[in-house]
């Protein structure tokens, strides 16, 4: 019976992002389902991208967090649109959520439209939202043996973010092996190391942004 309920949810679910997904195209907006642990740097590396792409396409953002609206007031000083969803306890965001937050959004005057997820390398990878592709931020602190441990979102998404390399010095973290891991689950996916302290990466990761909507 519980396996019976999780192909409702998911089938259901599925169909609205069908939904999100044809509006989204008939509009021209690329829609970006931007992932990772909390605490891998997501939202200062979404800030760092914002700054790199202003005056080169128009962007929006809808923030996902259990609660406050800390991120959205963040990513507001940027002087784009953003629209904050908090799950109160929600491991992730679903298409219904993001239906209803593109509703509060000018979608005539957007090009690129990036999701923050919540926090979790689990739950937002199982769950479509109606986007383009999705791309998860692996943080350097997080240790090499995650793409193994949580193959899903890394098999899911079309580009990883090796974030916080500038720290790759002070851990044990072995790139080399992070790489093969995440070549052997998705051959195809893009890896692109980034740093939001020493700018590493931001401008690649901007213009690969960049390729996508035009």
């Amino acid at each position: 019976m519980e396996v019976k309920v999780m192909k409702n949810i998911l089938g259901e679910n599925d169909a609205l992002a069908a939904e999100n997904r044809r509006l989204f195209r008939e509009k021209k907006i690329c829609v970006v389902n931007l992932m990772g642990s909390p605490g891998s740097g997501k939202t200062t590396l979404l800030e760092k991208t914002l700054s790199k792409l202003a005056g080169k396409i128009n962007v929006a953002v809808i923030e996902g967090d259990l609660f406050t609206a800390r991120d959205a007031e963040r990513i507001e000083r940027h002087n784009i649109p953003v629209i904050q969803i908090n799950t109160a306890g929600g491991c992730h965001l679903d298409a219904a959520m993001v239906k209803r937050a593109a509703e509060s959004l000018n979608l005539d005057e957007i090009q690129l439209l990036i999701v923050e997820n919540v926090g979790n390398l689990v739950c937002p990878a199982e769950f479509d939202i109606g986007e383009n592709f999705k791309a998860v931020v692996l943080s350097i602190t997080e240790g090499d043996d995650k793409p193994l441990k949580y193959p899903l979102i890394f098999k899911e998404s079309a580009v990883v973010l090796l974030n916080k390399i500038d720290l790759l010095p002070y851990t044990n973290f072995n790139l080399e092996n992070a790489r093969a891991d995440l070549q052997a689950l998705h051959p195809q996916i893009e890896i692109i190391e980034t740093s939001c302290t020493s700018g590493a990466g931001i401008d690649a990761w901007a213009d690969w942004l960049i390729g996508r909507v035009n």
